[in-house]
């Protein structure tokens, strides 16, 4: 097992222990300040995509998760002697599994990370993988091609 899949499963793991720890510890809907006037931990459950877009299409995104899921893996495989592209991917891995985690298991997704300072939906450490994947992934193909350019 490489270090990337062990990356997987410590962002997939601690996703879900995150979770736990909000489900277990905040009331629905209730909100627990963090940094005042920055972050804030509020337990929402999102039966939709970002925005709560979709709200109720479970069966859409079991769909779609499954789909990018497959595609990710076989880029992971591809890519697997890449450590650039690897790290990017198993951010976005861990994170698609964590929420389709959720929506499986619950039929909803839990958010908890609310910022304080601007209208923004609420997320979770899943949304956070998933987007600092895609931002690795983009810096590291934005270098390859401004090397590309140096040398071309």
């Amino acid at each position: 097992m490489g270090l990337s899949t062990v990356l997987i499963i410590i962002l997939f793991l601690a996703d879900q222990w995150i979770k736990h720890l909000v489900v277990a510890n905040i009331a629905l809907g209730g909100s627990h300040t963090v940094v005042s006037g920055i972050l804030s931990l509020t337990y929402i459950r999102n039966d939709g995509a970002a925005w709560s877009m979709l709200e109720g299409q479970q069966w859409l995104f079991i769909i779609i998760s499954l789909v990018a899921l497959a595609v990710m893996l076989w880029f992971f495989v591809r890519y697997r002697r890449n450590w650039h592209y690897e790290i990017g991917l198993a951010f976005m891995i861990a994170g698609t599994l964590g929420n389709f985690y959720d929506r499986l298991i619950n039929g909803f997704v839990v958010d908890m990370f609310q910022l304080d300072f601007v209208n923004f939906p609420i997320f979770n450490f899943a949304d956070s993988c998933l987007t600092i994947g895609v931002i690795w992934i983009m810096v590291v193909l934005f270098f390859e091609d401004s090397a590309g350019a140096h040398h071309g």
